[in-house]
Formats: C-alpha cells, structure tokens, sequence
C-alpha cells in the first residue's frame, strides 16, 4: 500500500499533460455496471491514472466517486472525473439489445462467446448495464436478431445534468459535419457553469470518410467553439473505436492517427485513444511525443477475470486484499510505462 500511495501523491494531472505522461481510464459512455465502475476508479486510481472517464449518468457518477472515496480512506490521492457526452450519434453511445425468443433453440450464440463484457448470459438477453456498445456482436449473430439502441443525452437535458454531476471534465465525441451540434453542446456546458479543468473532444478518421486534412478543418472549428466558451481544449484522437483488447496491431492505428494530426491540429495537447493497449510505446519512435494515452477496452478486460472471481466471492474487489493487489499489478502494466516515460515540454 506505501508503494501505490506514493504514486497516488504524485498525480497532477496538469503537469502530466505537459510532461507527455498522461494516463485516462475509459470506463465506457455507455457502461452502466456500476460495482465494476468502483473497483475499476479504485484500481486505476491506485495505479496512478490521472482521469477516469465515465458515462454522464448519476448513477455511474455515484459509483466512480464511490471508488475515490475509498482511496481517499486509504490516503490515496482521486484522479480527474471526466464525462462523455456526444453531438450525435457516436458508437460510443449504443447498447445491443434482441429478443431471447427469436433466437432459434439450435443456435450456438456466437455473441455470447464474442462479447467482452460478458453481457450476454446463457439464453438471457443482453445485461444492458454490463454492455459499453463495443458491437462486436452485430455482425456474429447468424440469423441478424441484434440492433443497436442509441444510449446519448439529449441536448435539452445536458446543462442541468452537467451543473448536477459537477465533474472535472467533460468529454465530447464529435464526428465532421457537426460542428453546429458541436457548438449546441458547448453552450449548453457554459450554461451549466461548472469550472471545467479540460474540455476533451474525441474524434478520429474511422468511418467518416475523411482525410487528415478535412479532420483538421473539423477540429479547428471545434477550437473555435471552445474558445469563444472559455474552455480549456484536449483532443482525443480516436485510432480504432473501442478496439484496444483485439490484438496489438490495433494500436497502430492510434499512433498513425497522431502522427498524421500533429502538425494540423489546433493548440492543446493531443491524447492517443483508440485501439490503444500495451503495445503502444512500441510503435512510437524517439521523436514521438503524445501528451497522452486513453485506455479503454484493453483495461476493462484486462480486470474481468478478477472482477468476476470477487462476485463469485460475493465481495467488491476492493474489499479482497489478494485480488485487489494482483489488480493493482495488472493496471500498471498499462500504466506505470506512461508515467515513467523521459520529461518532454508539450503545449497544452
């Protein structure tokens, strides 16, 4: 425990940005397994993760903010809280849903063997609060019984949930084309008028059509929007969506992403995210310098087996010693690289 609570003590999530050692948990848009939630705040929290990401859903925040609590009890230092929100319809925000009774009795349900947050129980229909839309089970079901259902907050209700959950940070998946919707978000977090530390904007070239060069275009017109509200910009730059646990080659796509964007994108710092996993450092050579990195599905899955194994022993992970420690271990292979990498003087 001295060990974990030393690297706590040291988080500035600030200085982090600047440094290029800065290290987020995705925990998922769309995640709504709240006991999972807490021990994975408690976990990478003690890991010495500088943000956490979550659904902008009070329960969810309830439950991360649980996991803070708990390291504050423990004398360990609480990373950002940060929010996703999106201007549209985004991946990020969907949950897969079919009926159980469509399914024939022959069928050896591919999506529940496929599915990463184990959300699919043996002849149950989808948990929809394990499952983070990931959508690797749209395309495995042989007879096409699985949709997608759009998970976002509306427009209308974003300020007052904003000025409710009082994070540290929002985040705002974007896409080209939407930079009015874009702009209908940010006024709608200025109305609120909660002090944002970041204003994160996760965008990437995948199913969009679009080039580098258009990609730019698209953010500075979000940087204007940001600077007219008087908020502070990251850019998250998003490689693979949700792709981080398939293999390490995804995370080329992350590093070529912010290769391609480093001398196009607006003033701030630019954060990999997207098919990013332990096999991240080492596509980036000497020169590369990225504030940042974004964990997503690759840390959430790394911790299933051990998150399972405390509910079969009917206890939070945080509340079995043996297990919360393997965790803890677990969590900083992803993130001890980061943290520990040489100093660099980045913009932000």
């Amino acid at each position: 425990m001295a060990a974990d609570a030393r690297s706590a003590a040291e988080l500035n999530p600030e200085t982090a940005l600047a440094q290029g050692r800065w290290v987020k948990l995705i925990c998922g848009a769309s995640n709504q397994d709240l006991p999972a939630i807490t021990d994975l705040c408690t976990v990478f929290g003690a890991a010495g993760v500088h943000c956490i990401d979550v659904a902008a859903d009070p329960a969810v925040v309830q439950a991360a903010r649980l996991g803070f609590d708990w390291l504050s009890s423990k004398g360990l230092d609480s990373p950002w809280l940060m929010v996703s929100l999106s201007d549209g319809r985004d991946v990020h925000f969907r949950k897969a849903w079919f009926d159980p009774l469509r399914c024939p009795p022959d069928c050896p349900r591919p999506c529940q063997s496929i599915c990463p947050a184990e959300a699919i129980p043996p002849g149950q229909p989808v948990d929809s609060q394990r499952c983070y839309g990931c959508g690797r089970c749209l395309p495995a079901c042989p007879h096409g019984l699985i949709e997608e259902r759009d998970h976002r907050v509306s427009l209308d209700a974003i300020s007052g949930l904003i000025a409710e959950l009082r994070p540290d940070a929002v985040e705002i998946h974007t896409a080209p084309g939407r930079a009015q919707a874009f702009d209908g978000v940010v006024r709608a977090l200025a109305a609120a008028d909660v002090p944002l530390k970041r204003l994160a904007v996760s965008c990437g070239l995948e199913g969009h059509g679009c080039t580098p060069g258009h990609l730019s275009r698209e953010l500075w017109l979000r940087h204007q929007s940001l600077r007219h509200a008087g908020f502070r910009p990251l850019w998250q730059l998003d490689g693979r969506p949700m792709s981080g646990d398939v293999g390490a080659g995804t995370s080329r796509s992350a590093v070529r992403l912010w290769r391609a964007m480093r001398p196009l994108a607006p003033p701030g710092p630019l954060q990999l995210a997207g098919g990013t996993n332990a096999s991240t450092l080492i596509h980036l050579s000497e020169g590369d310098r990225p504030a940042g990195i974004a964990f997503g599905s690759v840390a959430r899955r790394l911790l299933m087996p051990l998150l399972q194994d405390a509910q079969a022993r009917g206890v939070s992970l945080r509340a079995w010693p043996e297990g919360w420690r393997q965790a803890v271990q677990q969590a900083k292979v992803l993130v001890q690289p980061w943290r520990d990498r040489p100093l660099s003087s980045l913009s932000c």
